[in-house]
Order: C-alpha cells, then sequence, then structure tokens
C-alpha cells in the first residue's frame, strides 16, 4: 500500500514569506525585472507595473469637534535590540528519494525535529519558521548552507487495519508478499518516515528598520522586518497546537464552540499583528471567528450537514463533494488519513485482492472490505456494510475504510458557503459589547504569555498589557431637511419623520401588487401602505390589480413562477406594464424568486419594484418600505441642510462628481463565480444624495475593476462614460472639473500575494493581477498554492523592460487604484474631451480591519461622529478611523480611510466633515451608516445585479484569495443591461 497523505493537526492557511532583496546586478534594490514580452502587454497592466503614483503623505490633523478620551485594542511594543539583525534562510523539505515534501503541515513536525535533534550544529539557536520555504533567526546560524536528515515515526501511515486494491487487478494488506513493484511501493512508504532538510542563507534584515519605519522612512526592510515579527507570532501560536488563518489563532476549546447547525461550528480566536503607528510600534489584538466541521463520527457529520434521518437516507454525490480533503483518524489504530473520495460500491459489495504469505496465488483473494474487517481483522461492523467506503488512498491506487470507523479530527475549517440560518447565528454568537470584548482580549493578552516567547526575547520585544490611550474627536451629526423645508434633528446617529414628510415624495398611479406568498393579506397591506404614504407626501393610488400566485406553480423551480406571474399578468393590463410592483416573496431572506424576478423587472420590462417578506406588519415597518420605494422612484427622503445651500466646501463651488466603486465576489465555496463591479456616481450637482449605478461582470476573484474605460473600434463602452453622461445631462450640461472617488477595500492583507520563486528561492511579492498577467504571456512554468515558478533565469536577470512594486499587498492593491484604475477614469474622460483635466481625490474605506474603540469607563460603544487620526494611525500616510454610526448591537467597527490622491485640496477637517456628511445622505434609512453612503449603494448594486445571471453554483471547492485566472478558461457571461426607464434610477435602493 502506498503511504497516505498525513498531516497535523494545525491546518494552515500560510502567508508568503518575506522576500529577500534582489541581487544587486539585476535592478535597484526596490524593484525586480521580470522578463515579459511587451507585444502581449496590456496598457493598464504596464502601468501597474511602473507605478507613477504614491499615496499622498499627512498634511495635518483635524481639530474639529468635541474631544475625547479613548482604549484602543493596540498594545505598545518595546524593542531593547534594535541593532541586532533578522537572517532570512530558504528551506527545501524532501524526502530521502529526492521528492519534495507536499504534505501540508508536517513542515513544522520536521523542522521541530531539526532543532530537536541537531541543536550544537544550529548553535541552539531558535527560529520562526513559517510552515513552508522560509525560516528567521536572530543573528546568524554557523554557515550560510545547512543540510540535515530527521526521521518522524508518526508521519508513515499504519496499514494494519487498512486495505487497499491497484485500479485495475486489486492489492493488498500489509502480510502480504508483494510483487515487484509492490516492494518499490513499500520501500518508498518506508523511506518516507526520513526527510532531508536543505537550510540555505537568503537575506539580513535589519531590525533598525522598524524604528525607521515608525519614523516614516519605510522601506522593504522595514516591511520584511514586521513580517517576520508576524511570523514569529504564527509559531507561537502553532506551538499551542491552535488552527491558523493568516494571523488569526484558534484554540481547540469546547468553550470557544457555536453550534451553526449543519455539523458546522462557529470557532471564536483571536487575531495579533504587528502595526508600526504614530505612537511607535503595537500588537492589534481583536477577536477572531471562522467555522469548522464538527468533529467526531464522520457519518454523525453527514447526517447533520443533509438534515437526514439516518445514514440511508444520505446523498452520496453531495456527500463526496463536502468530505473531500477533510481529515479523518481510524479506529482502533488512530492512524490520521485524509479523505480523496468515496468506493463506488457498497462496503459489502467492494471487492479487493487478500494477499496472504501462505497463498501463492499471486492475485490473491478476492475479498470484500466488510468481509476483511469483521472476519479477519475481527472488526464489528454495526452499519457500514450497507454504505459506501471512504477512500483515502492514491487515485491509482484506492485504499477504503468502513465509515463507522472514521473520525473527523478537530479544527478543519469549514469553507463552503454557509445558509442564512448559519450566517445569521454566526453574526448573533459573534457579538460582545464593548466591555465584554475588552475582558475577553485581557484575557488573550495574558494566556498568550508572550514574554516567555524565547525568539520575541532574544529580539529584544516587550509588550505591555494595557490598552493604549488615545485621543478623538466627535464631529456634530449635519443639519438635515425634510419636506417643506423643515429640520430634521439626529440625535445619536438618528432621526425619526414624526409629523414631517419626505424632503422630495414622489407618486405612485399605475402600479399593482403580486403576491408569492399564501401567507399575507395583499390587499390590507396595500391600503395601509397607501395610508402610510399620504402621512408624509407620498400619494398611492389604489392598485390596478392584484395578483395572487397558481398554487399550482409553488413548487416550479424559481424562473418557471416568475414566467407564470408574468403571464398571468399580461391579460389583465392591456396598456402595457405597470410603472411600479410590489412584489410579496415567499421567503423571509434569500428568496430564490428575487434574482429572476428583479432581472424580468429591470432588465427585461423596466419595471421599478420593490420586494418584500413581510412578518409583522407595522407602522414603522411601512415606512422603512416606503423610504426604499421613494429613492427608487426619483423621490428623496432627506438632504442635508449644506446641499440647497452650496455651502459643501469645495464641493459645492465647482462641479463636483462623487464615485462609490466595489466588487463583490462569489461566496465561499464558489471560486469560479464571477466577480461584479459596480460604480455609482452622483447625479443632479449640487446634490450629493442622489445617484445612480452602473454594473459589469468580471474574472472571479479578481479586486480590480477591468471595465472603467473599455475601448470597442471608436467607442467607449466602459462605465465611467456612462456615469459622466449622466451627471452632464442631470447637471444642467455641466462637465465635472473634480472627481471625488471612494473606493472600499473590503481587507488588507499584508499575507494574501503571490510569491514569485525561482529554485526554491523567493524574488518578489506580487498581487494576483500581476500574478495572471505574468502567467498569460508566457513567463511563468507553473503555480502551486502561493507560489509561481519563473521559466528563465536568464532572461529574468536580462530583462529590465518592466518592474514589479515590491511593497507590501496594502501599498500593491493601492497601486491599483492609483495606477490602473485611476487611469481608466482619466481615459474615459480624455475620450470625451482631449482637453477635460479634472482634479482628482482618492479615498480608500477599509472595513475588515482589527482596530476597536473603547469609552474609558463606560459599557458604551464609541458615540457616533467619533474621529481618530492620531496615536494609532499610520506614521506617514494619510488615514483615520471614523465611528460615524451608533452601534447599537455588539462593540462598533470604525471605518478605516486611507486618503490616496488629493488634488482638489481638502483640510483635514473639511475632508473628515465631508465624509461624516456623506455617512448621513443613505436614503435606505433613518440613521448614520457606518461608511459613505456612495460605496454602500455600490455594493447594494453589485449584489442585486449578481442575481440576475444564474451562475453555476456547482463548484464546492474552497476560494483561493487572489487566485489567478486559468489562460483559456470560460469567458465571464455578461450581465443583462438594464431596461432604459430604470438604468438612471436608484433601483439598488
Amino acid at each position: 500500500m502506498e503511504p497516505s497523505d498525513k498531516r497535523e493537526d494545525t491546518e494552515e492557511v500560510l502567508p508568503p514569506p518575506p522576500p529577500p532583496p534582489p541581487p544587486p546586478s539585476v535592478t535597484p534594490p526596490d524593484r525586480v525585472g521580470v522578463p515579459v514580452n511587451p507585444e502581449h502587454t496590456s496598457e493598464s497592466v504596464k502601468k501597474a507595473m511602473m507605478p507613477k503614483r504614491v499615496p499622498v503623505s499627512r498634511r495635518g490633523f483635524g481639530s474639529r469637534g468635541q474631544k475625547i478620551q479613548l482604549l484602543t485594542n493596540h498594545f505598545k511594543v518595546g524593542i531593547s535590540n534594535a541593532g541586532g539583525h533578522f537572517f532570512h534562510y530558504s528551506v527545501a523539505l524532501s524526502y530521502e528519494d529526492g521528492h519534495p515534501v507536499e504534505m501540508k503541515g508536517v513542515g513544522r513536525k520536521i523542522m521541530d525535529k531539526v532543532l530537536e535533534t541537531y541543536d550544537t550544529e544550529l548553535s541552539v539557536k531558535d527560529f520562526a519558521y513559517d510552515g513552508e520555504k522560509s525560516l528567521f533567526t536572530v543573528g546568524a546560524l554557523p554557515h550560510n548552507k545547512l543540510e540535515f536528515t530527521v526521521v518522524l515515526d508518526s508521519v508513515s501511515s499504519n496499514r494494519s487495519n487498512v486495505v487497499s486494491r491497484n485500479a485495475e487487478n486489486g492489492s493488498h494488506d500489509g502480510n502480504e508478499s508483494p510483487d515487484r513493484a509492490d516492494r518499490k511501493r513499500l520501500r518508498r512508504a518506508s523511506q518516507s518516515k526520513a526527510f532531508k532538510v536543505e537550510i540555505s542563507f537568503a537575506a539580513k534584515i535589519p531590525m533598525q528598520a522598524i524604528a525607521s519605519a515608525l519614523r516614516g522612512q519605510e522601506s522593504e526592510n522595514s516591511q520584511e522586518a514586521l513580517r517576520v515579527l508576524d511570523i514569529i507570532l504564527r509559531q507561537h501560536a502553532a506551538k499551542q497546537g491552535c488552527l491558523l488563518v493568516r494571523q488569526s489563532f484558534f484554540h481547540d476549546n469546547p468553550r470557544n464552540f457555536t453550534d451553526l447547525g449543519g455539523g458546522v461550528l462557529g470557532c471564536r480566536g483571536f487575531h495579533s499583528s504587528f502595526r508600526a503607528t504614530q505612537g511607535g510600534l503595537s500588537l492589534n489584538v481583536d477577536g477572531s471567528t471562522t467555522t469548522i466541521i464538527q468533529p467526531g463520527p464522520l457519518v454523525d457529520f453527514l447526517i447533520a450537514n443533509q438534515d437526514a434521518r439516518d445514514p440511508f437516507q444520505l446523498d452520496w454525490s453531495k456527500a463526496k463533494r463536502t468530505l473531500k480533503n477533510l481529515r479523518i483518524k481510524v479506529k482502533p489504530s488512530n492512524q490520521e488519513y485524509r479523505i480523496v473520495g468515496l468506493s463506488e460500491n457498497l462496503c459489502k459489495e467492494q471487492l479487493f485482492a487478500l494477499k496472504n504469505k501462505g497463498n501463492d496465488d499471486p492475485e490473491g483473494i478476492k475479498v470484500t472490505v466488510y468481509d476483511y474487517f469483521v472476519n479477519h481483522r475481527n472488526i464489528g461492523l454495526h452499519y457500514s456494510g450497507d454504505l459506501p467506503c471512504i477512500n483515502v488512498g492514491k487515485p491509482k491506487r484506492p485504499t477504503f475504510l468502513p465509515i463507522e470507523l472514521c473520525f473527523l479530527v478537530p479544527l478543519q475549517r469549514y469553507t463552503k458557503a454557509l445558509t442564512v440560518h448559519q450566517r445569521t447565528t454566526l453574526v448573533e454568537r459573534s457579538r460582545q459589547k464593548p466591555h465584554e470584548k475588552m475582558m475577553i482580549l485581557t484575557d488573550v493578552m495574558k494566556t498568550n504569555n508572550y514574554e516567555a516567547d524565547p525568539l520575541l526575547r532574544s529580539c529584544g520585544i516587550s509588550i505591555s498589557t494595557q490598552f493604549t490611550q488615545v485621543e478623538g474627536r466627535v464631529l456634530p451629526a449635519p443639519r438635515l431637511k425634510a419636506g417643506n423645508g423643515e429640520e430634521l434633528i439626529a440625535r445619536n446617529g438618528r432621526w425619526n419623520f414624526n409629523n414631517k414628510r419626505l424632503a422630495e415624495p414622489s407618486k405612485i398611479k399605475n402600479w399593482a401588487a403580486v403576491n408569492f406568498s399564501a401567507r399575507c393579506d395583499t390587499r390590507g397591506l396595500c391600503r395601509d401602505l397607501a395610508r402610510v404614504g399620504e402621512t408624509k407626501g407620498i400619494f398611492i393610488d389604489p392598485p390596478i390589480d392584484i395578483f395572487e400566485e397558481n398554487p399550482q406553480f409553488r413548487r416550479a423551480p424559481p424562473m418557471v413562477r416568475v414566467e407564470k406571474m408574468f403571464e398571468q399578468m399580461k391579460p389583465q393590463l392591456p396598456d402595457g406594464p405597470p410603472h411600479f410592483i410590489v412584489c410579496l416573496l415567499p421567503d423571509r431572506k434569500n428568496s430564490d424568486i428575487y434574482g429572476p424576478w428583479k432581472r424580468k423587472c429591470l432588465a427585461e420590462f423596466g419595471i421599478f419594484n420593490q420586494c418584500l417578506a413581510p412578518g409583522r406588519v407595522n407602522d414603522q415597518y411601512l415606512m422603512n418600505v416606503l423610504l426604499k420605494i421613494n429613492a427608487k422612484l426619483g423621490g428623496l427622503n432627506t438632504l442635508l441642510a449644506i446641499e440647497p445651500s452650496r455651502n459643501i466646501p469645495l464641493v459645492s463651488k465647482v462641479p463636483t462628481i462623487i464615485f462609490g466603486m466595489d466588487v463583490s465576489h462569489g461566496s465561499p465555496g464558489q471560486s469560479d463565480i464571477p466577480s461584479v463591479a459596480a460604480v455609482v456616481s452622483s447625479r443632479c450637482w449640487p446634490l450629493i444624495s442622489r445617484y445612480r449605478a452602473s454594473v459589469r461582470t468580471q474574472s472571479p476573484k479578481v479586486e480590480m475593476i477591468d471595465s472603467l474605460f473599455k475601448p470597442v473600434s471608436d467607442k467607449d463602452l466602459g462605465i465611467i462614460r456612462e456615469l459622466l453622461l449622466e451627471f452632464y445631462v442631470s447637471s444642467g450640461q455641466t462637465k465635472p472639473t473634480q472627481i471625488i472617488i471612494f473606493r472600499i477595500i473590503w481587507s488588507i492583507n499584508k499575507f494574501s500575494e503571490t510569491a514569485l520563486w525561482h529554485d526554491s528561492k523567493p524574488l518578489v511579492w506580487m498581487n494576483g493581477n500581476v500574478g495572471k498577467f505574468l502567467q498569460d504571456t508566457g513567463c511563468l512554468k507553473g503555480r502551486h498554492d502561493n507560489q509561481l515558478e519563473i521559466k528563465n533565469m536568464a532572461e529574468y536577470k536580462g530583462n529590465k523592460t518592466l518592474k514589479i512594486d515590491g511593497d507590501g499587498v496594502s501599498e500593491s492593491q493601492f497601486n491599483q487604484v492609483l495606477n490602473i484604475e485611476l487611469d481608466q477614469i482619466i481615459e474615459a474622460c480624455k475620450f470625451l474631451d482631449e482637453k477635460w483635466n479634472p482634479k482628482f481625490t482618492i479615498i480608500i474605506a477599509q472595513k475588515n480591519h482589527h482596530t476597536k474603540f473603547f469609552q474609558a469607563g463606560s459599557q458604551d460603544n464609541v458615540p457616533p461622529g467619533t474621529v481618530i487620526d492620531s496615536k494609532v494611525c499610520h506614521p506617514t500616510h494619510y488615514d483615520f478611523y471614523m465611528c460615524a454610526h451608533a452601534g447599537m448591537i455588539g462593540t462598533t467597527r470604525p471605518t478605516h480611510y486611507h486618503v490616496l490622491l488629493d488634488e482638489i485640496g481638502f483640510s483635514a477637517d473639511d475632508m473628515q466633515e465631508l465624509i461624516h456628511s456623506l455617512s448621513y445622505v443613505y436614503q435606505r434609512s433613518t440613521n448614520a451608516i457606518s461608511i459613505v453612503a456612495p460605496v454602500r449603494y455600490a455594493h447594494l448594486a453589485a449584489t442585486q445585479v449578481s442575481q440576475f445571471i444564474k451562475f453555476d453554483d456547482s463548484s464546492e471547492t474552497s476560494s483561493s484569495h487572489g487566485s489567478l485566472t486559468s489562460v483559456g478558461g470560460p469567458p465571464v457571461p455578461e450581465l443583462p443591461k438594464l431596461h432604459d426607464k430604470v438604468c438612471s434610477s436608484m433601483f439598488f435602493c
């Protein structure tokens, strides 16, 4: 039998290691050349390779607002060994026969054994190992190249309780006399216990670079040094048996688990990473949550996952997809394996050739898996005989196990998309009030015991256990206007329309209602909607008709139900489709009718529509619905008092358009679903409360928007041209002379880049878009995990035409916006008017970070309008945190704003007040939101329009962030064009 792949209990999502400096003869120290054929290079990618813009530096600090003393989850770090050096070594692991080690997780076991066995040769020097190809020490090892051999008894497979068969004629158990080919396999299995380890010097990193970064003198060395510190944290957690997910760590402690149903657990852990801030080096520690498989009997997980009554009701084709690559332990041997599939036959029918020493028949005796375990191994099986076997073997050499002997090992991530119930439960159980979060983080700092880590000690690193004190400012809420010019007063980030009308109410005349739900009084709802609307200035005529779904179609597919409803409506509407439809859905959340219905209305007929899934209907519920309807039909619910009076600094004086940009990706577990890019733009200047959207599909998991400028023949079919023309028409034939761009990036992860390798040595890190370019142009010979292997080193060293920026991934994402997306927008402007040179301001809005703020001595969240632009912000970059909204549930998550470019010239106060005001123009609610409205609208538009196309969701592999789109892959399906009647509306509200 072949040795089975075995992995340690800690499943890792590994970051690439920091890159060593390139050879000085190749390129300047901050650039690495890559051989490419310029003929195959798009202009946008060329510009990405040679960034010409960099993020602006901070111009000053804000001063407006009431000062407030806060605490933050950054813990001050001291360094007493700033004169020392990190030494970076490349690690190559292989079996004795030269085959590289590809088993994930075993690398840490091997390197731990190296340190244990060869402590003298290593001068008893502790090291930080990233789990794959990089190792770091404080001070140098005795030699630049070291080779070791270690033996791990626990890595080889114990085959006494498993059976396998050859794909053609069966195989054997461990007691037979193998033939020649089998002897070769067995020798390799035996040799797989021994490993060769090569450690080669790669780079020297001064710790002084960290101090330089704190002074604003960032360099490649400073980023590498911080990466090394983060890798030390990962190793610290790995030694405690944690599941590692980038810089988040999860212990195998049932107290941290929450049952989400379906055999899935929510697992609470913590995030920790080092940050260079204005206040010095700090350790950012925060709570973190992931989803894991319920450990225990494999069959119990399957029953829960499929909500089956017993194992005989399971869908085994679905089970096969769910189980692939999960790790199990087998009773009674307790040996660990990875699942590769299922047997084609049931356990009582699955045959293999059993060979024994006393049997001269080279073919062996054909026995079933069930018979082997029951009669030959004397292991009782109660129900496995009538179920498929678990396959843990090789593609050409299956190895089968009865399912009831298999047990899932702990801490295995669940990477499939969660159900609505699971997602809701996870969010609800993960919430923690501010004082609860502070208590948990205080406990994390105590239990982690970082001061005992030998590597941190040798670095001279000391970490405070006290929250850092920072000063914030609370900006006053902007004044709002309702109908008849009446003023709305926002208190604690909220307001209401009691005894007030909407600012610009619409009229609803030609409309109808359809009901896909049997549990709602449709006529009563329509009457109540008209009654509440009248009090707010929205006059609603009686519906021209109400359509109830024919009960015989309620179990039909979603597309059929929608088509049948329109067929039912057509004879009753001789004058054509109505202007507006209220649609009652059968499910409270994520109804499968939603996508087909929206597509039919918005793309095919141009019908404004509002979907409802009413549970308890009251006046407040109907008021919230009317806010959405009014915005969709062209009305305004509220607007800033400074909009009509033209008192917005710099924005009201000259024509200014505001863009909000977002990219929506498929759910986890759906790695081949196209991403959807959306851009919304303001219209009707000088207002900044009206918007419209343009949406396109693009390659899966690609964050950069590639359709902003799209020249085809003598036309531009891109997003920006469409939005600029709309602004021109709606703003009195005026072109914008200023363009403000808000670009949301949900997370900035410094470990999500792609590594470029040659001969097992890292050369440079790049983002997925650049990696795709290199693969498409033929520069690379292969890809695996986060690594790209370069084809020809001689060509690589000789070519200096194109450069790849070697900065961290956050800067890489910033460069995409500054040097690819912005260039597309400029080209779109030039395409309309060659002499047009608008000024640009670009702000990144980041949500998924780990910085939180707390009020000292209070259990409440920070007040809405809180802004922090000192102490925990970047030493030199122009960034700040803002909590514009009132955190009512859990702990407030601030938005982290990064100003990349500001040609318009906002002061710090004016910039912060503009962003604060844009959190109050969201037309769907009566409260300030946590992020500026334009990017929230872009997210809504991308999410809604992505439902138009029924994407293939059969892929159940885990999503790979930053993965490359395969060359020659299937074309990205285009979205249907929105009907002219609705394309300029706020249909996404």
